[in-house]
């Protein structure tokens, strides 16, 4: 099946809008993650959200059952309409499920070399769940490692990609991999009492944070931190800058979080 979209433009000086964030990501009816963590973030970081959607997952805010992911051609004509409409300045990626929709980002990102990318490297959910095959999945990440302008893995994403257990070699492989910069995440690290994250850039280590850790599990925590980044490098940020505004914001709407269920993951309140 073919998809298409008309081209609509119109001239009028009275019209603005927002520096805008592109994200490829998928939809979570449960609202906690994906693309309305997506919107939000972007949203409080005082940029506007477009959204391709990559699948639709069948999940809730503790648990992902399975999900379908949109076809590469229906993905790339979303992208397509959307940048003919709206001052993108950003992409930023999250859940892409499926091979041929990590070629088609890295093609459509080609065709668009002057957009920041923020690559969120989304394997599996935070409950567990899969949202894709790991092996094939972390192969093919690696034709977008060069295109981001940061990465944001959590410390099991930063090893399934590098194929390195130690965090450090790990890191250095990605730079060889031809990373520009990456924010590593500590919060599955066994570190009790605080979250430790380190911002490289060139493979050189230019900023570390800690900041107390929270009791729970927190659905959408990843997702959000990656779009806050992506809404302020659109609006002109430097990437440290950036990186500093969404580790500040982040740790305020988990300590706002709402519980769903007793015992269960929360949902960050980002309003």
């Amino acid at each position: 099946m073919k998809y298409a979209y008309t081209k609509v433009i119109e001239s009028n000086k009275d019209i603005t809008v927002r520096p805008t964030v592109l994200c490829f990501s998928g939809l979570d009816p449960s609202g906690g993650a994906g693309i309305q963590a997506d919107i939000e973030a972007i949203g409080q970081s005082g940029a506007h959200a477009a959204v391709a959607c990559t699948a639709l997952t069948i999940q809730n805010s503790q648990q992902v059952f399975g999900f379908e992911a949109t076809s590469s051609q229906l993905l790339l004509a979303q992208a397509n309409a959307v940048v003919n409409d709206l001052p993108i300045t950003c992409v930023k990626s999250g859940m892409l499920g499926t091979t041929d929709n990590i070629a088609a980002l890295a093609d459509f990102l080609a065709l668009h070399p002057d957009y920041h990318y923020v690559l969120d490297p989304v394997l599996v959910a935070n409950s567990g769940g899969s949202l894709g095959n790991l092996e094939t999945l972390v192969k093919a990440f690696a034709q977008l490692i060069p295109l981001a302008s940061i990465i944001t893995p959590n410390t099991v994403e930063l090893r399934a990609l590098a194929g390195e257990q130690d965090p450090e070699r790990a890191t250095a492989k990605l730079f060889e991999m031809g990373a520009k910069a990456i924010l590593v995440k500590g919060g599955h690290e066994d570190t009790p009492d605080y979250i430790r994250n380190a911002l490289y850039i060139d493979g050189v280590m230019v900023a570390e944070s800690r900041c107390p850790r929270l009791d729970g599990e927190y659905h959408g925590s990843g997702c959000s931190l990656a779009s806050f980044i992506a809404g302020r490098l659109a609006q002109g940020d430097y990437l440290k800058q950036a990186v500093q505004h969404a580790e500040t914001w982040l740790f305020g709407v988990l300590q706002q979080a709402e519980t769903p269920v007793e015992n269960g993951q929360k949902i960050p309140k980002r309003f």
